[in-house]
């Protein structure tokens, strides 16, 4: 491939060249590493138009609909996969063989329980703390207890921490959700699978024995490959920020779920929920579409079209077969998810929707189907951790493994007070 250039002209300055690079998929960049050099440097708030790193984790077009992970389509790992399948594509590149998918499927199978005085922690907590207040303190916690794995500078313990943050994940946030309705922890299961022991721990009590559906499990996995990584989002660029400085690999997924528990990241799915409740009833739906159509007024329909995909969002179609699948099989009587499924119908078939693409989106589904089993919505963003540990980690790892990383350090465009000299208190 040639060595493509982009020439700079600046005030007063002979020209500068900037390389440009070129990915598998995507747009050219601009290497703007050397600017520095002339006295300039790039304005990009939100960074919207900067790549801050080289990966070869996760692609997304939002103009196609396209998400690959290590070049498979996400429909593809959804409906073909299982969650801990697509584990080991994130963190290691290529799906397992059938050896390695057994020693891995047991690893992680093994490593579920937590450290026993890691449940005194939770006794801190006020019974109606947030969930994601605890899960953040509980994983920051765990470098404390795992004092082994701390050395980012050795592969070893790269592998070691990566392996345990996606084995205790699901027992943590079970833990989080156990603590905040009164109810005893339930310790893993070694005979289910990874969603299986997830709502086991979830919904078992000791008084009684609890039977996972095979349905809502099937659902429960595929919740977990369709949110397991997305790219250079908020979240997975504050992990790999954090992990720049060195630091451990339980504070850095810590500084992860504290970035996606911004209502502008992960509480989208919440969010949808909380406006079915709004809405109440099937018969006040026209009443808000006609509100969400008038641009002056402030209502806004949560689930529908997305950010980033400008077409469609390649996850919700399997999330709606999946969501129909769970609602038929349940067969549960709720007044707000008959206002999600006719919500559905419209957005599909009235031209105002279909013409913006305003299609529902992977959030919207995924909250009907976990509403549907029984998750709160207080528990929707630690669900959205709990998948996503697995693609904050496989970068974490990536970034430390890249030879010639650097620590972040973003530049700003400074608007303040010039120089100034220092007055005393009695001359001011």
């Amino acid at each position: 491939m040639a060595d493509l250039k982009a020439t700079l002209n600046l005030p007063g300055k002979d020209s500068f060249e900037l390389p440009i690079k070129q990915g598998i998929e995507g747009f050219d960049v601009l290497d703007i590493s050397k600017l520095g050099t002339q006295g300039y440097f790039t304005f990009d708030p939100g960074f919207l138009a900067t790549a801050s790193c080289e990966s070869a984790i996760t692609y997304i077009d939002g103009a196609q609909g396209i998400l690959l992970h290590r070049g498979y389509p996400i429909d593809q790992l959804a409906t073909q996969s299982s969650y801990l399948d697509v584990c080991y594509l994130l963190l290691n590149g290529d799906l397992p063989n059938k050896e390695q998918h057994s020693n891995f499927v047991q690893t992680v199978t093994q490593h579920t329980m937590v450290n026993e005085q890691l449940s005194t922690f939770f006794k801190g907590f006020r019974r109606d703390a947030h969930p994601m207040a605890m899960l953040c303190g509980v994983t920051g916690a765990l470098a404390a207890f795992y004092q082994d794995s701390l050395d980012v500078n050795d592969e070893r313990h790269r592998e070691i921490a990566a392996y345990r943050l996606v084995s205790k994940m699901p027992t943590l946030a079970a833990m989080c959700y156990k603590y905040s309705v009164g109810q005893p922890f339930v310790y893993p299961r070694n005979d289910l699978s990874y969603a299986g022991n997830f709502l086991h721990m979830m919904f078992s009590v000791p008084c009684e024995e609890y039977h996972v559906n095979p349905v809502v499990e099937r659902a429960m996995d595929r919740i977990f490959i369709l949110h397991a990584d997305h790219e250079q989002n908020a979240s997975t660029s504050t992990v790999r920020l954090a992990g720049s400085s060195g630091a451990n690999p339980f504070a850095c997924i810590a500084a992860g779920i504290a970035s996606l528990w911004g209502p502008a990241h992960g509480g989208a799915n919440e969010a949808c929920l909380n406006m079915l409740e709004e809405i109440g009833s099937v018969d006040r739906i026209p009443e808000f579409i006609a509100k969400a159509k008038d641009k002056s007024d402030p209502f806004r329909l949560m689930g529908f079209g997305h950010r980033v995909y400008k077409n469609f969002d390649p996850r919700a179609k399997v999330m709606r077969e999946t969501c129909h699948e769970v609602l038929k099989e349940l067969n549960i009587q709720d007044p707000l998810l008959d206002v999600a499924m006719e919500l559905e119908r419209i957005a599909l078939e009235d031209e105002y929707f279909v013409s913006k693409k305003l299609y529902p989106n992977v959030d919207f589904y995924s909250g009907i189907i976990m509403k549907a089993i029984g998750i709160p919505t207080s528990m929707f963003t630690v669900m959205f951790a709990l998948a996503r540990t697995v693609g904050w980690i496989s970068h974490w790892k990536e970034m430390l493994d890249t030879p010639g990383h650097k620590i972040g350090r973003p530049r700003q465009l400074y608007t303040g007070s010039a120089h100034r000299d220092f007055v005393k208190l009695e001359k001011r």
